[in-house]
């Protein structure tokens, strides 16, 4: 049988759901372990090893998010597979950040689904072992069925895609990080996202989706998995891919063409080393500028055009290295005139509806 002996801790508050769930995976040569929440789903966890953790993140007592926080502390190499409620997409992002392999969405239409997750988070890991490519395939059913929940309900798609967005500024050690990004009443072509990977590396990147249909909000969520995997492979040890933006582009190229959403990608990635203060960027599209900002202004760092990502024939991205002065910011930008000289006045306001500017915006790194 496909999961024959494969250990599993499914830790999920409805007792019918679980109970299907557990019945499908003993069927399937699973076994499974059942945890009614998030403290009895620890408890079993630091009793016994599992090879993967199915978790719900809705629960009560101590919800799924703060259990694989304190699983991934005591074994970072877990793999987890997390199910949610389509109103808590935050908490699938932060979960996927953390470190879980996979997201499913209530309700679960075909239970082989999770037994495709399963066995490919457990692939993941034997990648990983051998140091070979560690990426878990999202599957291609999922990702068709919320691309038709997002396709037939803008409302829905809004909600997803505003849960993703941070405020409009962020602080992290050693680095402050604001941004604006407007739009119309509709879906954000444009997407902002940025984090630590170590106490010394900063990776932050600036995203336009094509078409800007309610697409783009699924390829916010797709487009941070994908950074988010190669992220949980940097902190395992595995890969350094995630801090090297000339590769980071290469492979969510690969990825976004395997996806199967049919988008294309205009994005500006860049990685700080910030023991000597040493960016790496890659741009690959035409609609997004990286700057240099000081007292003297904006300074374009000089990269040529590349194709979009999500093309078959995709070549390379156009990639710079630069050594930062102490005072230097490091800027993202669409082309409008009127963005660059609200970054320069400072004019911070996060994701914002606004009919009288037009859908684009800026972020500022600031050391």
């Amino acid at each position: 049988m496909a999961l024959k002996d494969v250990s599993v801790l499914l830790v999920e508050d409805d007792p019918v759901f679980r109970r299907v769930v557990a019945s499908f995976l003993d069927s399937r040569g699973a076994l499974v372990t059942e945890a009614d929440d998030g403290i009895q789903g620890l408890d079993c966890f630091k009793r016994q090893n599992f090879d993967v953790v199915l978790a719900d993140l809705s629960m009560p007592n101590l919800g799924g998010l703060d259990m694989l926080r304190e699983m991934y502390r005591l074994d970072p190499a877990m793999p987890s597979i997390v199910i949610s409620g389509n109103n808590v997409m935050a908490d699938v992002v932060e979960a996927l950040r953390i470190g879980a392999s996979d997201y499913l969405v209530k309700p679960v239409a075909d239970l082989y689904i999770i037994e495709q997750s399963i066995r490919q988070s457990l692939g993941s890991i034997g990648a990983q072992a051998n140091e070979l490519q560690d990426m878990d395939e999202l599957s291609r059913v999922e990702l068709e069925e919320n691309l038709r929940l997002l396709e037939q309900n803008t409302e829905a798609a809004k909600h997803i895609q505003k849960e993703l967005f941070p405020a409009s500024q962020v602080l992290y050690p050693k680095v402050r990080i604001d941004y604006s990004l407007y739009k119309n009443d509709g879906i954000s072509a444009f997407f902002i996202d940025s984090t630590m990977a170590d106490s010394e590396h900063l990776i932050l990147y600036m995203a336009h989706f094509h078409p800007e249909d309610n697409r783009a909000a699924f390829a916010s969520v797709l487009l941070r998995s994908f950074v988010n995997h190669k992220l949980k492979a940097y902190r395992n040890g595995v890969s350094t891919t995630v801090i090297e933006p000339f590769n980071m582009l290469s492979y969510l190229n690969e990825r976004i063409v395997k996806s199967g959403l049919e988008i294309t990608v205009d994005i500006v990635y860049l990685s700080v080393e910030l023991k000597h203060y040493r960016a790496s960027v890659s741009q690959a599209g035409h609609g997004l500028r990286c700057y240099l900002r000081n007292d003297k202004g904006l300074t374009p760092l000089a990269l040529p055009d590349a194709l979009q990502l999500g093309l078959l024939d995709w070549g390379k991205p156009s990639s710079q290295f630069r050594s930062l002065l102490p005072g230097e910011k490091l800027c993202i930008a669409t082309s409008d005139p009127s963005h660059k000289q609200m970054l320069l006045d400072d004019r911070f306001d996060g994701l914002v509806c606004s009919d009288g500017v037009l859908a684009g915006g800026y972020v500022q790194a600031s050391f």
